[in-house]
């Protein structure tokens, strides 16, 4: 089963592009909640190169490593990959009068719901838009 999510940046289609590829702007938004975090991430954003984002709680009691394999890149417009686990995700930049709609659709796992997963990966990426937005209007470095 595939779940789709999308969220609209009010910035353009360059900068919502480097924030979703750029480690440093990654670990500022690659989090469900305020009270988890991203503390390092690497991309070699080429097809057949990987990708490892650090997810922890910010009180330490947990954590995981979010990697995958680049399977497919059109510049400014998809990434494709494949997770550790075989599953695969797509994201889809469409850049429109308002700004950029980013369509993120994943194969969904077997341990939690299909609502906690939408949920979940929704809550990350409009934490990515808000941030984006952010730097883009010059409120964050």
């Amino acid at each position: 089963m595939w779940i789709s999510i999308e969220t609209r940046v009010q910035a353009p289609l360059q900068a919502a592009w480097q924030a979703w590829i750029t480690p440093e702007d990654i670990c500022c938004w690659n989090a469900a909640s305020e009270d988890w975090c991203c503390p390092h991430a690497t991309s070699d954003l080429r097809v057949g190169e990987r990708f490892c984002y650090r997810m922890e709680a910010r009180d330490g009691s947990m954590g995981f490593d979010f990697e995958g394999r680049y399977t497919r890149i059109q510049e400014m417009a998809l990434i494709e990959y494949e997770m550790t686990d075989g599953r695969k995700v797509r994201i889809e930049f469409t850049e429109n009068t308002d700004g950029v709609s980013v369509k993120e659709s994943f194969e969904a796992e077997d341990v939690h719901t299909a609502e906690q997963q939408r949920l979940g990966w929704q809550a990350i990426l409009d934490r990515f838009a808000r941030h984006v937005e952010e730097k883009f209007s010059g409120k964050t470095g």
